[in-house]
């Protein structure tokens, strides 16, 4: 099994973080902010298993000082320059149009849009895929991305529904749909997991959050991963195993892991 989607930097984990690989084959380790971005890289370097990705969600900013979007982009490109081995994705980035949760900063949809046509240029130029964050902008993401031939990457936590899944396979054929705990209790989204194809989706945790069933209401690992593929394997009616070899091939394509 592979966790597409984890966050196991200091502020969102208070575990060792290789524990969670006991299961796994690899975790891709997201990032939020400049931080978190060099966190991911010192544990991709203490780990093969770990696999980093540098990037600024669209409401959340570096939480030692506050610094202009064009510095934010300057550093985060310098990190991937300095760490070219160590970086497998540029993210978690894109927009973000609902209110900043707590420790989020409430910024401007204008600017939101600058942070991330940075990200997807940084993206494109060092030839990374994309972790993409949309919340409550689906369509304003996917009307960015087809701008830019050459992205590539995932729909992290897709949330745009049956009718949206053609406009994602439209951006081309390197776009993935991520999946995650939430899977286990919302029964509308069992039905976007039918209609996405088999070649195209990912499964994460985005531990700590969207803890899957049996362990809704705790804080989320990257080992209970499991869980999605067991939902998968439900409602694609396969094994168990059929499932991890289509979705673990599918990480492997898109992240090289």
């Amino acid at each position: 099994m592979i966790d597409t989607h984890a966050h196991l930097s200091k502020r969102f984990c208070d575990i060792a973080a290789g524990e969670s690989l006991k299961k796994l084959r690899a975790i891709v380790l997201a990032a939020s902010c400049l931080n978190d971005s060099k966190e991911n890289i010192k544990l991709a370097n203490e780990n093969t298993r770990f696999y980093a990705a540098v990037g600024i969600h669209p409401q959340n900013t570096d939480p030692e000082k506050k610094i202009s979007i064009r510095e934010q982009l300057n550093l985060l490109e310098e990190m991937v320059k300095n760490n070219k081995k160590g970086v497998a994705a540029i993210g978690e980035t894109g927009l973000d149009y609902s209110p900043a949760l707590e420790g989020e900063e409430d910024r401007s949809r204008n600017d939101q849009e600058k942070l991330f046509r940075g990200q997807i240029e940084i993206a494109i130029k060092y030839k990374l895929p994309l972790i993409i964050h949309a919340r409550g902008a689906v369509d304003e993401v996917i009307e960015i991305l087809k701008g830019y031939k050459l992205a590539r990457g995932v729909f992290h936590c897709y949330a745009g529904g049956k009718k949206r899944i053609k406009k994602v396979m439209e951006l081309g054929d390197a776009w993935y749909f991520g999946i995650d705990g939430n899977l286990t209790y919302e029964v509308g989204l069992e039905q976007v997991v039918i209609e996405i194809p088999n070649d195209r989706l990912l499964l994460e945790t985005d531990s700590p959050f969207l803890t899957p069933i049996p362990y809704r209401g705790e804080k989320n690992k990257p080992e209970y991963v499991e869980f999605v593929y067991k939902k998968v394997a439900e409602i694609w009616q396969k094994s168990f195993k059929e499932i991890e070899k289509i979705i673990d091939e599918n990480a492997k394509r898109l992240f090289g892991i």
